[in-house]
């Protein structure tokens, strides 16, 4: 893909992601939700620029770097999501102002990844931004989806007695 078309994927998967993080969402465990990541993850990895080769190493320890950011961007992300079951039973999330904060830590880190690859003098393409984007929504989605898991476990989903039938107009006084 060139620069621009991956720029603009990019640049539409995180508006995306951060606009639906701070709505109410439903989370359905029955869905497929790695298949973003994955495909995002697939475009990534068919890229042959994502290492430099002319330095090699040095590429690789950036990247792995980056990745494990993305991981525990990942997972605090996923961590700092409110999460509440209704009363219906179905699990419900959005994001925090915490949730806000790990994204900006998580943007300084990757430019400072960037600026450290820079120094180094690597040649540096936006398909190891892809794949760490989805690291992060891969860990992110994972977790949410096993803290859904749980909840739904504690969830009793019998009706009580009366809630189909129609209440008095009138309060009753004992």
């Amino acid at each position: 893909m060139s620069g621009l078309v991956d720029a603009l994927l990019i640049a539409a998967v995180a508006a995306l992601v951060i606009v639906r993080q701070f709505r109410a969402g439903r989370v359905d465990t029955d869905r497929r939700w790695w298949l973003l990541p994955g495909i995002l993850a697939v475009l990534a990895l068919r890229e042959p620029d994502l290492l430099d080769g002319r330095h090699h190493a040095e590429a690789a320890l950036v990247l792995g770097a980056e990745l494990i950011v993305a991981l525990a961007m990942g997972a605090a992300w996923a961590w700092t999501t409110r999460i509440w079951v209704e009363p219906d039973g179905a699990v419900w999330s959005k994001g925090t102002r915490a949730s806000v904060a790990v994204w900006g830590v998580g943007i300084a880190l990757r430019a400072g990844f960037f600026g450290v690859g820079a120094l180094l003098g690597l040649r540096q393409d936006s398909a190891a931004l892809l794949l760490g984007l989805a690291v992060t929504l891969l860990v992110r989605s994972g977790i949410l989806v096993r803290r859904a898991q749980f909840l739904d476990r504690t969830v009793v989903h019998s009706a009580a007695y009366g809630d189909q039938a129609p209440r008095s107009p009138w309060k009753e006084r004992v």
